[in-house]
Protein backbone atom coordinates (compact mmCIF):
# COMPACT_ATOMS: atom_id res chain seq x y z
CA UNK A 1 0.00 0.00 0.00
CA UNK A 2 1.21 3.54 -0.83
CA UNK A 3 0.85 6.82 1.63
CA UNK A 4 -2.09 7.87 -0.74
CA UNK A 5 -5.18 5.19 0.63
CA UNK A 6 -7.97 6.51 1.67
CA UNK A 7 -7.51 10.22 -0.22
CA UNK A 8 -9.64 11.14 -2.72
CA UNK A 9 -8.29 12.26 -6.18
CA UNK A 10 -7.26 15.57 -6.31
CA UNK A 11 -6.60 16.58 -9.83
CA UNK A 12 -5.12 20.13 -9.11
CA UNK A 13 -2.64 18.00 -6.37
CA UNK A 14 -1.39 15.56 -8.56
CA UNK A 15 -0.32 17.87 -11.27
CA UNK A 16 1.63 19.77 -8.64
CA UNK A 17 3.34 17.37 -7.65
CA UNK A 18 4.42 15.77 -10.98
CA UNK A 19 5.34 19.46 -11.82
CA UNK A 20 7.09 19.49 -8.05
CA UNK A 21 9.20 16.14 -10.08
CA UNK A 22 10.79 18.85 -12.27
CA UNK A 23 13.24 20.20 -9.17
CA UNK A 24 13.29 16.92 -7.10
CA UNK A 25 16.63 15.39 -6.69
CA UNK A 26 17.14 12.74 -8.56
CA UNK A 27 20.54 10.03 -8.16
CA UNK A 28 23.34 9.95 -10.89
CA UNK A 29 24.26 6.44 -9.40
CA UNK A 30 24.01 3.88 -6.50
CA UNK A 31 20.94 1.56 -5.32
CA UNK A 32 17.61 2.27 -5.63
CA UNK A 33 16.08 2.44 -1.89
CA UNK A 34 12.30 3.05 -1.65
CA UNK A 35 11.09 5.47 1.58
CA UNK A 36 8.19 5.03 3.84
CA UNK A 37 5.74 6.53 6.41
CA UNK A 38 7.63 5.97 9.60
CA UNK A 39 4.33 5.10 11.72
CA UNK A 40 2.42 2.99 8.79
CA UNK A 41 5.29 1.75 6.40
CA UNK A 42 3.25 2.75 3.48
CA UNK A 43 5.72 3.33 0.18
CA UNK A 44 5.95 7.49 -0.22
CA UNK A 45 8.54 7.88 -2.61
CA UNK A 46 11.44 5.54 -4.80
CA UNK A 47 14.58 7.24 -5.45
CA UNK A 48 17.39 5.31 -7.68
CA UNK A 49 19.87 6.14 -10.62
CA UNK A 50 18.89 8.83 -12.60
CA UNK A 51 15.09 8.66 -11.28
CA UNK A 52 12.14 9.06 -9.06
CA UNK A 53 9.20 7.39 -8.29
CA UNK A 54 6.23 8.72 -6.33
CA UNK A 55 2.42 7.67 -5.68
CA UNK A 56 0.11 9.96 -6.50
CA UNK A 57 -3.50 8.16 -5.87
CA UNK A 58 -4.32 4.63 -4.84
CA UNK A 59 -7.56 3.34 -5.20
CA UNK A 60 -9.70 1.66 -2.41
CA UNK A 61 -9.07 -2.36 -2.45
CA UNK A 62 -10.75 -4.33 -4.69
CA UNK A 63 -11.55 -6.77 -2.56
CA UNK A 64 -14.85 -8.85 -3.17
CA UNK A 65 -15.79 -6.50 -6.04
CA UNK A 66 -17.03 -7.89 -9.07
CA UNK A 67 -18.54 -7.05 -11.82
CA UNK A 68 -20.02 -3.92 -12.47
CA UNK A 69 -18.39 -2.73 -9.08
CA UNK A 70 -14.33 -3.55 -10.39
CA UNK A 71 -15.59 -2.17 -13.68
CA UNK A 72 -16.54 0.66 -12.23
CA UNK A 73 -13.45 1.34 -10.52
CA UNK A 74 -10.97 0.67 -13.46
CA UNK A 75 -12.95 2.94 -15.08
CA UNK A 76 -12.45 5.83 -12.52
CA UNK A 77 -8.68 5.33 -12.29
CA UNK A 78 -8.37 5.27 -16.30
CA UNK A 79 -10.63 8.48 -16.12
CA UNK A 80 -8.15 10.09 -13.01
CA UNK A 81 -5.10 9.41 -15.56
CA UNK A 82 -7.10 10.72 -18.55
CA UNK A 83 -7.44 13.99 -16.61
CA UNK A 84 -3.81 13.85 -15.29
CA UNK A 85 -2.68 13.50 -19.42
CA UNK A 86 -4.79 15.56 -20.63
CA UNK A 87 -3.40 18.53 -18.14
CA UNK A 88 -0.09 17.26 -18.68
CA UNK A 89 -0.41 17.21 -22.35
CA UNK A 90 -1.84 20.90 -22.56
CA UNK A 91 1.60 21.83 -20.41
CA UNK A 92 4.06 20.07 -22.32
CA UNK A 93 2.71 18.94 -25.65
CA UNK A 94 1.29 15.45 -26.70
CA UNK A 95 2.91 12.42 -24.88
CA UNK A 96 4.12 9.07 -25.68
CA UNK A 97 3.17 5.43 -24.56
CA UNK A 98 5.86 3.02 -23.55
CA UNK A 99 4.90 0.22 -22.95
CA UNK A 100 5.23 -1.94 -19.85
CA UNK A 101 5.07 -5.89 -21.16
CA UNK A 102 8.23 -6.52 -21.41
CA UNK A 103 9.22 -5.47 -18.40
CA UNK A 104 6.56 -7.34 -16.94
CA UNK A 105 7.96 -10.28 -18.97
CA UNK A 106 11.44 -9.67 -17.67
CA UNK A 107 10.61 -9.98 -14.14
CA UNK A 108 8.85 -12.99 -13.97
CA UNK A 109 11.78 -14.47 -15.97
CA UNK A 110 14.01 -12.87 -13.49
CA UNK A 111 15.77 -11.11 -16.00
CA UNK A 112 17.98 -7.74 -15.45
CA UNK A 113 16.37 -4.45 -16.69
CA UNK A 114 17.38 -0.81 -16.10
CA UNK A 115 16.97 -0.08 -12.53
CA UNK A 116 13.97 2.12 -13.50
CA UNK A 117 11.83 -0.33 -15.00
CA UNK A 118 12.51 -2.76 -11.90
CA UNK A 119 11.70 -0.52 -9.25
CA UNK A 120 8.46 -0.11 -11.31
CA UNK A 121 7.95 -3.39 -11.31
CA UNK A 122 8.68 -3.72 -7.39
CA UNK A 123 6.13 -1.53 -7.28
CA UNK A 124 3.93 -3.44 -8.72
CA UNK A 125 3.11 -0.65 -11.39
CA UNK A 126 3.00 -2.54 -14.33
CA UNK A 127 0.36 -0.19 -16.35
CA UNK A 128 1.41 1.30 -20.06
CA UNK A 129 3.86 4.50 -18.86
CA UNK A 130 2.47 8.08 -20.37
CA UNK A 131 5.75 9.65 -21.13
CA UNK A 132 6.83 13.47 -21.71
CA UNK A 133 10.11 14.54 -22.47
CA UNK A 134 12.48 16.14 -22.45
CA UNK A 135 10.65 18.63 -20.29
CA UNK A 136 12.60 21.63 -19.23
CA UNK A 137 13.28 21.25 -15.51
CA UNK A 138 11.98 23.84 -12.95
CA UNK A 139 15.01 25.50 -11.48
CA UNK A 140 18.35 26.78 -13.55
CA UNK A 141 20.92 25.47 -14.20
CA UNK A 142 18.90 22.21 -13.99
CA UNK A 143 18.62 19.09 -16.53
CA UNK A 144 15.99 18.32 -18.66
CA UNK A 145 13.64 15.66 -17.08
CA UNK A 146 11.06 12.85 -18.37
CA UNK A 147 8.22 12.09 -16.95
CA UNK A 148 5.86 9.75 -16.71
CA UNK A 149 2.51 8.57 -15.51
CA UNK A 150 0.69 5.73 -14.87
CA UNK A 151 -1.90 3.40 -13.37
CA UNK A 152 -2.54 0.06 -12.53
CA UNK A 153 -2.28 -2.44 -9.70
CA UNK A 154 -0.70 -6.17 -9.22
CA UNK A 155 -4.08 -8.55 -9.72
CA UNK A 156 -7.84 -8.24 -9.77
CA UNK A 157 -8.04 -7.55 -5.67
CA UNK A 158 -5.07 -5.00 -5.52
CA UNK A 159 -6.10 -1.52 -4.85
CA UNK A 160 -5.30 0.42 -8.43
CA UNK A 161 -2.32 3.01 -7.94
CA UNK A 162 -1.48 6.02 -10.09
CA UNK A 163 2.33 6.61 -10.23
CA UNK A 164 4.34 9.90 -11.44
CA UNK A 165 8.14 8.85 -12.36
CA UNK A 166 10.77 11.60 -13.07
CA UNK A 167 14.38 10.64 -14.67
CA UNK A 168 17.42 12.62 -15.43
CA UNK A 169 17.65 10.10 -18.71
CA UNK A 170 14.84 9.17 -21.64
CA UNK A 171 12.44 6.61 -20.61
CA UNK A 172 12.17 4.34 -23.67
CA UNK A 173 10.13 1.21 -24.23
CA UNK A 174 11.88 -1.66 -23.68
CA UNK A 175 12.64 -4.07 -26.46
CA UNK A 176 11.89 -7.72 -25.96
CA UNK A 177 10.45 -10.53 -27.24
CA UNK A 178 6.56 -11.27 -26.16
Amino acid sequence: MSARAGEAFDLGRAVSEVEALLTEPVPATGPTVGEEEPDTYEWTVTRGEGFVILPLWESGSLTGLYEPEWNEAVETAEGHLADLVRELDRRWAAHRRVAMHVPLFRKQADQPMPPLFQALCDHDAYGDLTVWGPVPAGGEGDADRWVGVSVGHSDGDAPLVMVAVASDRPIVELEGEL
